[in-house]
């Protein structure tokens, strides 16, 4: 692998302390069965690639990685399958799920690998490189849902540029969230920043800066900005070192000496390392703009909210990208 970022290596390190089973349903694409023999050999965790084994043997030998450390599971043949089917019959069944639906629904390998996490006979999963987010998150609903005190699940970017690190959200899920659903956002990503090492220091953004424009737009933030202090306040009472604020502009809450001319009361100070945006809108084009201009490592969507993690990857990811992601969801998995 190409030489990564302080922040990826850090994260590598805890992966390694005590790495979990992870469950790769792509076993089709040439880039999972190559990220899964680099996680296995470095370590980070125990992956499960789901597929066919005599193809999944093939590819390995084709890219010249061993399978040791592998666990290939081929859902059509798995004695699990019906009892798989069972689980999620009783779980659907109130939606109008039949039996002969789920046994159905088990031929999927998302969800498949998805009820083997919910049953606990593995801990995480990665999936998104041939398949949309939607795909990856619908399953992880319907099946793990969300943990306790969440209403929604979100998602965040690992931005690193440099040795400066920030995380990003929501990029990838909630298309326009109202106040309240940016205020779980904000605290969801608050508590993932902590997690990861990263200051809690939170800028709510808007086209804005307190006040400086009147509009729906800018009240909808302002008031995700209150609340959320609120949120924190109930959610971390002894952590001294969060700091939220908004509605600012992403000047004002990244840059010192725009701050203070333009926000001079507030707390961020330019110096914000968790980022809300409004809407999916912004969001997705911001962490795009600096991934790209800037030559930003992005790291997600990193999912928020489930009560087992699952993670998305992008379809123009490289193997390399889908081991910083899997790394990460095991870090993840470790605080379950």
């Amino acid at each position: 692998m190409p030489e990564k970022s302080a922040f990826l290596e850090e994260v590598f390190t805890r992966a390694r302390k005590q790495p979990k089973k992870l469950v790769l349903p792509e076993g089709h694409d040439e880039r999972i069965v190559n990220a899964a023999s680099i996680l296995a050999r470095k370590g980070i965790a125990h992956p499960i690639l789901l597929g066919k084994k005599e193809s999944i043997l093939d590819t390995l030998k084709s890219i010249g990685v061993s399978a040791e450390g592998i666990e290939i599971i081929n859902p059509f043949e798995a004695p699990e399958r019906e009892e798989y089917a069972k689980s999620f019959f009783e779980l659907r069944r109130h939606k109008g799920v039949t039996m002969d639906q789920a046994r159905e629904i088990m031929q999927s390998w998302i969800y498949y690998g998805t009820m083997m996490v919910y049953r606990g006979e593995a801990d995480c999963l990665v999936s998104g490189s041939t398949h949309s987010t939607r795909e990856t998150i619908l399953p992880a609903l319907q099946i793990i849902k969300c943990k306790k005190g969440c209403s929604l699940v979100s998602s965040l970017f690992f931005m690193v540029l440099d040795k400066d690190v920030f995380a990003f959200a929501d990029c990838g899920v909630v298309e326009n969230p109202t106040s309240e659903q940016l205020t779980e956002i904000a605290i969801e990503t608050t508590e993932t920043a902590i997690r990861f090492g990263i200051r809690p220091i939170v800028a709510l953004l808007s086209y804005s800066t307190k006040g400086s424009a009147e509009g729906s737009l800018t009240r909808k933030v302002a008031r995700a900005a209150e609340l959320a202090k609120a949120a924190a306040a109930k959610r971390f009472p002894d952590n001294k070192d969060i700091v939220i604020d908004g509605e600012l502009q992403v000047d004002a809450a990244i840059v010192p000496a725009v701050a203070a001319r333009k926000a001079a009361g507030s707390p961020v100070g330019g110096m914000a390392r968790v980022l809300i945006f409004p809407d999916l809108n912004s969001g997705n084009i911001a962490y795009k703009l600096v991934q790209r201009l800037a030559k930003a490592d992005a790291y997600g969507p990193i999912l928020q909210g489930l009560a087992k993690p699952v993670n998305d990857l992008s379809r123009g990811c490289t193997a390399e990208d889908v081991v910083g992601v899997a790394a990460i969801t095991v870090v993840q998995a470790q605080g379950i």
